[in-house]
This record gives structure tokens, C-alpha cells and sequence, in this order.
């Protein structure tokens, strides 16, 4: 049977969040030499800029500047953090 790791969420007012993985999920995403953190940092981004991008783009009408704005800088940070744009990963353009 596999066990747990647990890991921590600290947000920016010191809030914090524990979340149980299964043992070895995070080393089989890693990339040679990169550290669980990092991992997990990613697929928080990921989550979050595919999170933004289907608000901005795949909701109902129209979209409020804010919600456009969030996910702009998103895919920004995606980009910079991954070396290509959200669209490119995603596998489309929009």
C-alpha cells in the first residue's frame, strides 16, 4: 500500500494549508533535479493559469476587465516560468 506526504500552503497573511499526496506522486512529475517544492509550485501555476483561462475565455458572455486582467498575468507568469505561452501548452491558441 502506498502512504502519504503531506505538504504545506503558506499564502501571503500567513494563512496555511496542508495537503496529503501519495508517496513518489511528486518525484514521478519531477524533472531531474528539481526539488518537491518546485513541483508542486508548478502544478499550483498550471492549475491556476488553466483555472484564469477558462473563466476569461470559456464562460458565458462577456468578460469583466479584472477577471481579463487576472489572466493575462497568469499567463504571464506561466510563460515565464515554463518558456512557453499557456496556448502553446494547452495545445491551442485563444
Amino acid at each position: 500500500m502506498v502512504g502519504t506526504e503531506t505538504y504545506t500552503v503558506t499564502g501571503p497573511e500567513g494563512d496555511s494549508d496542508d495537503v496529503d499526496l501519495p508517496a513518489g506522486l511528486v518525484d514521478l512529475l519531477a524533472e531531474q533535479g528539481e526539488n518537491p517544492s518546485e513541483v508542486i509550485s508548478d502544478v499550483i501555476l498550471q492549475a491556476f493559469a488553466q483555472q484564469a483561462h477558462a473563466i476569461a475565455h470559456h464562460s458565458q458572455g462577456e468578460t469583466p476587465e479584472d477577471v481579463a486582467a487576472i489572466n493575462e498575468k497568469a499567463e504571464e507568469l506561466f510563460e515565464e516560468r515554463f518558456g512557453q505561452s499557456l496556448s502553446d501548452a494547452m495545445g491551442h491558441s485563444h
